[in-house]
């Protein structure tokens, strides 16, 4: 097939709640355009896009996938979304490189919180929107009932460029409103006649011209209710709303030919930010396939055998397979073997990917999500995709032993196909952290490594990092003495333990005069003071606010060291620490919860029965943050609680604030449950 000019193609993410048939309109297109010879089904888990193990294994789309419909003069590059919120993130990186959205609605359910984060996310990216309303042939499906939902929602801006034939059963077809037939039924005879009279009212007040002449003479010509329509979709004044049945492959080549019509090619779309590396200034260009190059590395995934595939988005110039590229933001230069046009779990070999248009490439040494590509003499740099960031934990460990060499690296390799995840130490209990956006994409993530990488590994609640402190000074002595023949040990202090307010930390000084302990053997008093402080006595957790003061002793000319003063003082430690009532320390986090106002009231219930403490809250246009200062140990699970709370409406974050005192009711639980641990980890 010969390149096609950037004015032929067309960029749309597929987005929707999870289940409104996204997959299912994929598998009809391909069907119409004889790139498959059947209708796969996602209950039987034969799509083209949802190849993945995970993705059969629950019958839901877990990534985006590239879903490239080609005719004879034109390309369609749809990218079909994951509905679930945990794999947000494969939708805001989709939409950092397409020109429109479609947001497809399930006829018999109707809007819900995937349509609106759907529209809210293409607003958010100045993109064109528009409706498919999908299975029409549904029990209780209702085309009029969800057109009002929408336009309820979302504004009178929505209308219908299509009415269905039939409802339910009956669904039999779709009539276009905007490009009226030479007959049409009877049955939707009426209704076509309001609608053609909305949609050019629709047209009209989005233009001032139009408007002038629909007031003077009540028309407009077809040419201007095309041309008026174009324009008012591109600025967003105009979203057209569709019908369609894509299991039953109804509306579906009238939904692509809509989008060809209307939804703006790489030339007309909004053009990203692009600027010279070193410099924030953003560079005017074209989208042309003879300049030079400029790509963006959107979406890359990793398999063992194949490596890495890295799905770009290329705005200027062409990448010719066999070439080198220069990765400004590695500053460095990869080499181009075979370009792929990726068809589900397969791919089509390529020559060259041109300017609008998008592909993959196999096997880069560096390039990760993120970066750009382009000439070493014309280096640009676009934005970096803005992730969303997750702080639902899990502690990672080896099943066996023989998948402990294995962890480090499946977990590296999944963190860079999923910029959502990441992978840290916690220094503070050892334990090996993966993050997310929710329990869902950790398990799929889990499912992939054991696959991919052939580590099996098992996860639990973090640990959390409590800390122990003492409540009131206290005096303490410890002499150590041993003989055991030749020079024996001996190391005499008397240390003085005072509480020191929260974040001070540990401080140590002495009062020594006279001698009494040499001075040599202050530092190593210090040293076992420090020392003994890393395993308290309630639960082995390190303990801090703490002063302790050296202000007595005695030693011995001969059997005296450092070793002896260093022994002595841990053990001083130790049994001062046990007489000055100590105490836990737990983390304590700021919350912020943004959510619309309908749930405010339930989620600070939620908050209050965590032992939360409500700092504020601060109302938006139709919404409310609320910031709340709570243990870490009761939101530790907080992305499912929120969810349930707010019907997925609400989005949070973490940050740590300061360590506070358990309350003593749940001091004594902690314990037992933290030497519980202990022992069970060592059998």
């Amino acid at each position: 097939m010969p390149a096609l000019k950037p004015s032929d193609l067309r960029n749309v993410a597929l987005l929707s709640h999870s289940g409104a048939g996204k997959t299912s309109l994929c598998e009809s297109l391909l069907f119409n355009l004889k790139e498959t010879t059947r209708i796969g089904r996602v209950e039987d888990g034969n799509t083209v896009s949802d190849y993945e193990a995970e993705e059969i294994k629950r019958a839901a789309s877990i990534q985006s996938t590239l879903i490239a419909c080609s005719g004879a003069d034109y390309k369609v590059n749809f990218l079909d979304t994951p509905g679930y919120d945990d794999f947000i993130g494969e939708v805001v990186a989709s939409l950092k490189v397409v020109e429109s959205g479609a947001i497809v609605i399930p006829a018999q359910s109707g809007i819900d919180v995937g349509t609106e984060r759907s529209w809210e996310l293409c607003k958010g990216h100045g993109i064109p929107r528009i409706f498919l309303i999908n299975k029409m042939d549904r029990e209780n499906a209702s085309f009029d009932n969800t057109v009002t939902a929408i336009q309820s929602t979302f504004g009178d801006q929505c209308v219908p460029f299509q009415l269905p034939v039939g409802e339910a059963e009956t669904f039999s077809d779709v009539v276009s409103v905007i490009f009226p037939p030479s007959v049409i039924p009877d049955e939707i005879s009426t209704e076509f006649e309001l609608a053609r009279e909305r949609l050019i009212e629709a047209v009209a007040e989005a233009d001032d011209e139009l408007a002038d002449k629909y007031l003077e003479t009540g028309e407009l010509s077809d040419s201007e209710v095309l041309s008026g329509a174009r324009s008012a979709i591109l600025k967003g004044d105009l979203v057209p709303i569709l019908a369609a049945s894509a299991t039953q492959n109804i509306g579906v080549q009238q939904f692509l030919e809509m989008v060809r019509e209307f939804m703006p090619s790489p030339v007309d779309g909004e053009k990203p930010i692009m600027s010279g590396v070193g410099s924030d200034k953003e560079l005017d260009f074209e989208i042309d396939s003879t300049e030079p190059l400029a790509a963006f590395v959107f979406k890359t995934t990793a398999d063992p055998f194949v490596g890495k595939l890295s799905v770009f988005r290329v705005y200027r110039g062409t990448i010719n397979s066999n070439s080198e590229v220069w990765n400004s933001a590695r500053n460095q230069s990869e080499r181009i073997g075979q370009l792929y046009l990726p068809k589900g779990k397969s791919q089509e070999n390529i020559n060259e990917v041109t300017a609008g248009d998008i592909g993959a490439i196999g096997k880069l040494a560096s390039t990760v999500t993120g970066d750009s590509l382009c000439d070493k003499d014309n280096q640009v740099s676009f934005p970096v995709v803005e992730f969303p960031v997750g702080y639902y934990s899990v502690a990672v460990n080896p099943a066996t032993k023989a998948d402990l060499d294995k962890m480090s690296t499946a977990l590296a390799r999944i963190v860079e196909e999923d910029p959502t995840l990441r992978y840290s130490r916690d220094t503070d209990t050892g334990e090996s952290i993966l993050t997310g956006l929710g329990e869902a994409q950790i398990d799929v993530a889990l499912d992939r490594i054991k696959r991919k990488f052939g580590a099996d590994l098992v996860v639990k609640l973090p640990r959390v990092a409590y800390r122990e402190t003492i409540t009131r000074i206290t005096q303490t002595e410890y002499r150590h003495k041993k003989q055991s023949g030749g020079h024996g040990q001996y190391g005499h202090v008397l240390l003085r333990l005072e509480p020191m307010d929260r974040t001070e930390g540990f401080e140590f000084a002495s009062e020594i005069t006279g001698g009494k302990v040499p001075r040599e053997y202050i530092p190593a008093v210090e040293k076992g003071v420090v020392k003994s402080m890393e395993e308290g006595i309630l639960a082995g957790f390190p303990v801090v606010d703490l002063k302790a003061v050296i202000y007595d002793g005695s030693y011995h000319d001969v059997d005296s060291s450092g070793m002896s003063f260093e022994i002595a003082g841990s053990q001083a430690l130790r049994k001062g620490i046990s007489e000055a009532s100590p105490c836990l320390l737990e983390p304590i986090v700021k919350l912020i919860v943004e959510l619309p106002d309908t749930y405010t009231g339930d989620v600070i219930s939620d908050i209050n029965t965590k032992r939360g403490r409500i700092l504020g809250m601060t109302p938006n246009e139709s919404s409310s943050t609320i910031e709340a200062e709570i243990p870490l140990a009761e939101v530790q699970r907080y992305a499912q609680d929120l969810r349930s709370l707010s019907q997925g409406r609400g989005s949070y974050r973490l940050e740590f604030d300061h360590y506070d005192q358990v309350p003593a009711n749940l001091e004594t639980k902690v314990i037992e449950d933290t030497k519980r641990a202990k022992e069970e980890e060592k059998v």
